[in-house]
């Protein structure tokens, strides 16, 4: 009966653009679609619904995603053939900004959808059964998106990600967010923490919590009580069976002295910190309408430092800023030499649609944006190189997560992230164990299993 059932299970598949949070909303995706049959499949061939979960962060990524709609076309017409239908959606923060253009650029496309939308796909999925066409859902609902989810089983995994979090109020001139994401809202904590504790039942250790402006979560409880991520931080580090909590992306405005504090009382928040600064030039800074100076940084990294004495950094940069100039961008390299990062996330300013930073004057030339970049990432790698290299022989809790490359091989990662490489039985997988590192590559490190026991 199982696999008559099986069979008959309709395929979905899903392609993941960009960030955690489209990770995560992939995911529950899935959830809803669960109970209409559908189950997700590695690959776009021969599946029922094909949904391309878009990210606008990077240059050019409309195009991309047509791009990948003529090759879903494609697979289409072979199905049609065959007398089979194939539901081909687009979702995500480009199918929010770009929704009737893509709706007229490809009429492969059944549904758009944008990421406050995804909890209604039932819905969609009715409107099409009933001779629908073209559906575009892009609208931001006034209903709680996750009070509709369903709650369902997920694959069990031993690192899940949690949005705690969406949108963002900042409106910095270069990011097309607020526009895609809308305006910042935070989840009850109620909802967050039953949800973490399902997690963990199913075997999770590990939950990072995510957001846009993560650190700007303010989740009021039923009793009207707003809840900072402090607060949050500290209730999950006390549920029994979770032994790592880390969060991201984080907004320097939004630092706050209980969030330091959160980082020396937390037993299970890691030592590892994702703090966007951008660019180092106070210029600059003001441009982008971050709101903060390089000092201003350069203040929070040291109380992050006192509270954590091991705290390690990483951020973001962006080159090439319209206006940047040599003195501007020797004063983000100033700011990189003065935190040292254990890695780092950096590109080329690219112009977003609709921000107010493609209209700027003063757009730098693409060679001087990539002279500047492969200068920045030369030092960017210096430091991580130094950082890797600081824990070769050290022991530290590594929590295993899946085979490695090697057969008897298991990856894993260490409280600063980075993938540990260690030989181990595959029954470890999800369970903590205590490794002294023993070598160190570019972007890995590898070491030696002492012990397995529960840790923290």
């Amino acid at each position: 009966m199982q696999d008559t059932e099986r069979r008959l299970a309709k395929k979905l598949f899903i392609k993941t653009y960009g960030c955690q949070m489209n990770a995560y909303d992939t995911d529950r995706m899935a959830d809803v679609l669960a109970p209409l049959g559908y189950e997700t499949v590695p690959e776009p061939d021969g599946a029922d619904m094909v949904i391309l979960n878009t990210c606008h962060i990077r240059e050019k990524a409309a195009e991309k995603v047509f791009s990948d709609l003529g090759r879903i076309r494609q697979l289409k017409d072979a199905k049609a053939a065959d007398g089979e239908n194939m539901i081909v959606a687009v979702a995500g923060c480009v199918a929010q900004a770009e929704g009737k253009e893509i709706l007229h650029r490809a009429p492969t496309v059944d549904m758009v959808f944008g990421p406050q939308s995804y909890h209604r796909l039932p819905d969609m999925l009715d409107r099409l059964a009933k001779g629908a066409k073209n559906i575009l859902d892009t609208d931001f609902p006034v209903e709680d998106k996750f009070d509709a989810l369903p709650k369902l089983p997920r694959k069990s995994s031993p690192t899940a990600f949690l949005t705690v979090q969406e949108g963002c109020d900042k409106f910095c001139t270069f990011c097309v967010v607020p526009y895609t994401r809308g305006a910042e809202y935070s989840r009850g904590p109620e909802s967050i923490l039953a949800e973490a504790q399902k997690l963990v039942a199913e075997g999770t250790r590990e939950i990072t919590l995510l957001g846009q402006n993560v650190n700007a979560f303010h989740g009021s409880d039923e009793s009207g009580i707003a809840w900072n991520l402090a607060r949050l931080i500290r209730t999950l580090d006390g549920i029994e069976g979770l032994d790592r909590i880390r969060y991201v992306t984080s907004h320097p405005r939004d630092v706050d002295d209980d969030l330091i504090a959160a980082h020396r009382s937390a037993k299970k928040l890691m030592p590892y910190l994702h703090l966007p600064v951008q660019s180092g030039s106070d210029r600059v800074l003001k441009a982008m309408n971050r709101q903060h100076t390089g000092e201003d940084y350069r203040k929070l990294v040291a109380r992050f430092r006192k509270a954590r004495p091991d705290i390690a950094l990483s951020s973001d940069f962006i080159v090439g800023f319209p206006g940047e100039s040599d003195q501007d961008f020797e004063d983000t390299m100033d700011l990189i030499r003065d935190v040292t990062y254990a890695q780092a996330y950096s590109f080329k300013y690219s112009p977003r649609p609709g921000t107010p930073g493609a209209d700027m004057k003063d757009q730098v030339p693409e060679p001087i944006k990539s002279a500047r970049l492969t200068q920045l990432q030369a030092l960017i790698n210096e430091q991580a190189a130094h950082f890797h290299g600081s824990m070769v022989g050290q022991e530290m809790d590594i929590l295993f997560e899946k085979s490695g490359r090697n057969e008897g091989q298991l990856v894993g990662r260490s409280p600063y992230l980075q993938p540990v490489f260690v030989d181990a039985p595959a029954e470890l997988v999800g369970q903590m164990g205590r490794v002294l590192i023993n070598e160190t590559s570019t972007n890995s490190l590898g070491g030696k299993l002492l012990n397995v026991a529960g840790v923290l």
